[in-house]
């Protein structure tokens, strides 16, 4: 703080063009009662950091990855089928119950392609409702999988639905390994039945080589999602970043004015939540099937939870609270009459 003040102040002191008016900002900078404030202030956003730096992680909202099995094969996908492993139900909902007790509110369940494991994921999350009593409980889904059906049994447990569409062209689906000819009309579909069944309707896209020139604006505006989530395609250290890794994402990788191009085409989209590379490398808790929070920073995950426990799980993965709370991670994440594309979210 106090080097920004300084450089605020010498700014300032340079821009005045005469001496006179110099000599008096000095006369009141070295005055007893500035001295005093500059002292006290500093001092105290240095003690601020300090408390911040050493407090307790409070791990408020966790992405389950709980199986790495997918039905597609996206070029660049950062959590690859390395294993076919899924924890016992009972051992799992352990894990989330640890979580809980540590001060979670929302759980995210992911993959992999979770509805591969429909019966598994509808129970988790009637659990957490029900049970764990979360505020919020979400899954990410390519959607292919989901019918109807999903939504008559488990809708009111579940407060958001967000699936991944990378494109509006069925021939880019397909070449990024997404598309099957049938993802656009299968989105609509979603979007209807979440609207039917109160759940908040959200879409994800990864913005890579072969869809940043792409104008999303029609479909965004009839889809209405309450949120739009925008990456900028991810290496991850042992994933997706080199030759040697089940998926290599230099392909697909695109410069930062190129995704930031793609937001400026799409910026009248008030539900448009950008997240460059910058953003979203420490800023989420993500779960591994074994419930060990990764580190996508050195690729080397924690132990697991339900061996030493969240709070020292935690400490072995670095994760940016200031660049979650940056990146919209905190909003209105319980089910309610859906919030519309052009509506003012609560962050």
């Amino acid at each position: 703080m106090l080097k920004e003040t300084f450089s605020l102040v010498s700014r300032y002191y340079s821009s005045l063009s005469t001496f006179s008016a110099q000599s008096m900002l000095l006369d009141i900078l070295t005055s007893p009662l500035a001295i005093v404030i500059i002292f006290v202030t500093t001092n105290l956003a240095i003690a601020l950091r300090q408390i911040l730096k050493g407090r307790r992680a409070i791990p408020i909202s966790v992405n389950y990855h709980f199986s790495r099995e997918c039905n597609k094969d996206c070029g660049f996908c950062f959590y690859t089928a390395k294993s076919s492993y899924i924890l016992p139900q009972e051992e799992a909902k352990r894990g989330l119950r640890l979580l809980k007790e540590a001060g979670t509110k929302k759980i995210n369940f992911a993959g992999g392609e979770p509805f591969l494991n429909e019966k598994f994921l509808g129970e988790m999350i009637v659990y957490c409702k029900r049970e764990l009593k979360l505020e919020s409980v979400s899954i990410v889904s390519n959607g292919s999988l989901i019918k109807k059906s999903f939504f008559q049994k488990y809708g009111k447990w579940l407060d958001i639905l967000a699936i991944s569409c990378d494109s509006f062209d069925e021939k880019t689906n397909i070449a990024i390994g997404r598309g099957s000819g049938q993802q656009v009309d299968q989105i609509y579909r979603i979007a209807g039945w979440c609207s039917e069944f109160g759940v908040k309707f959200k879409i994800n896209t990864v913005v890579c080589s072969l869809n940043h020139r792409e104008d999303m604006n029609v479909h965004i505006n009839l889809l209405n999602p309450f949120r739009w989530k925008c990456f900028q395609v991810l290496s991850v250290p042992g994933e997706n970043n080199s030759g040697k890794t089940l998926k290599d994402v230099r392909d697909w990788q695109i410069t930062s004015d190129e995704f930031n191009e793609f937001c400026e085409r799409h910026k009248e989209q008030k539900c448009m939540i950008p997240e460059p590379n910058d953003l979203m490398v420490s800023s989420y808790l993500i779960l591994d099937e074994y419930m060990r929070f990764l580190n996508r920073v050195t690729g080397k995950p924690s132990q697991s939870i339900l061996d030493v426990g969240v709070d020292r799980a935690l400490e072995q993965v670095e994760w940016d609270q200031e660049a979650f709370v940056k990146r919209g991670g905190i909003y209105d994440w319980a089910s309610k009459p859906r919030h519309k594309c052009n509506d003012d979210l609560k962050w």
